[in-house]
C-alpha cells in the first residue's frame, strides 16, 4: 500500500484518475491494524478500478485536520477531488468489509 504524506496528498489523492481510497492511521491505534490486510484484499480484487494509500494521521497533522478527523481509523474514498464517500466508525473486520463493498460497488458501478 502506498504511503501518502501531505507533500505528495495532491498528486496522488487528488490528481488521481481513479478512485482513490485513503486509509487514515496511526501507529498506536489497536483498530488500524486491521484495516491493512483488508485493504490489501481488495486491491488484488478490484484491481485498477481503485487506488488504495494510507496517512499516517499523526505525521500529516494538516491533512487529518483538513478532513475533520474524529476517530481512527477512517477511510475516504476520494473521486476526481471530491470526497464521496467516508468510513470513520466500524466494529472489526467483518463490518469494513461489508462497509467497503457497498461504497465502492455503488461508486464504481456508478460513475
Amino acid at each position: 500500500m502506498l504511503a501518502v504524506s501531505e507533500k505528495t496528498f495532491t498528486q496522488e489523492v487528488l490528481e488521481s484518475s481513479n478512485l482513490v481510497l485513503v486509509n487514515f492511521w496511526a501507529p498506536w491505534c489497536g483498530l488500524c491494524r486491521l484495516t491493512p490486510q483488508i485493504l490489501i484484499k481488495l486491491q488484488a480484487e478490484w484491481g485498477d478500478r481503485i487506488k488504495v494509500v494510507s496517512i499516517n494521521a499523526d505525521e500529516n497533522l494538516k491533512l487529518a485536520s483538513k478532513y475533520k478527523l474524529t476517530t481512527l481509523p477512517t477511510l475516504i474514498l476520494f473521486e476526481q477531488e471530491k470526497v464521496c464517500h467516508r468510513i470513520d466508525r466500524f466494529h472489526g473486520r467483518d463490518d469494513l468489509q461489508k462497509a467497503l463493498e457497498q461504497v465502492l460497488v455503488s461508486s464504481i458501478y456508478s460513475a
